[in-house]
């Protein structure tokens, strides 16, 4: 096993203090229970919908873009990149994939005809509902012992979680007031 060395600014200096965000904690006071918790409930979160997605030759990619495609019809490509953060390269090669297989089509826009808008296929759309639904299963049943009052502390949780100094036109949309979207 390879031994970590860390070499840069000293224990006293932490970059991200600059950055507007607090020192690095004393070690009795890092979050360990919260950060485990959070790895493994993603690890099963996705793993669900990542056993689904290997029958097709897909990743976790495809899944990111193919739920926003679906949940957002008619979104840019250029706004696609900035609620994935990825590079232009990443997604092109995964549209590209769900375009070729009938998953997503790709129309230009009616005002600019630069715009390539996204909209899911019946077929995309379908796939996108089975892995919500198994995403669905496994958040009600975390949620079926804590009631109304524990998931509104989750969502609370959740939303304060997400960095919000430059939110997309997609996070603005889930951070809007919860009467101000309708929910599905």
């Amino acid at each position: 096993m390879a031994d970590i060395n860390f070499s840069g600014p000293s224990p006293d200096h932490d970059s991200r203090a600059t950055e507007g965000r607090s020192p690095n904690p004393r070690p009795g006071d890092l979050r360990w229970d919260i950060i485990e918790l959070l790895f493994f409930a993603y690890r099963d979160f996705v793993g669900d919908a990542d056993h689904e997605l290997e029958a097709f030759g897909f990743g976790r990619a495809h899944h990111r873009v193919m739920h926003f495609v679906h949940r957002y019809p008619g979104l840019k490509v250029a706004d696609l990149l900035d609620v994935l953060r990825i590079t232009k390269q990443s997604l092109g090669r995964v549209l590209k994939q769900l375009l070729d297989e009938g998953y997503i089509v790709q129309k230009t826009g009616n005002n600019d005809r630069r715009q390539r808008l996204l909209f899911a296929t019946a077929k995309g759309e379908a796939l996108v509902g089975k892995l919500a639904g198994l995403q669905t299963d496994r958040i009600n049943h975390a949620l079926s012992d804590i009631g109304p009052p524990g998931a509104d502390i989750v969502r609370q949780f959740l939303r304060a979680m997400i960095d919000q100094d430059d939110p997309d036109k997609v996070l603005q949309t889930i951070l809007s007031p919860p009467n101000a979207t309708a929910k599905e």
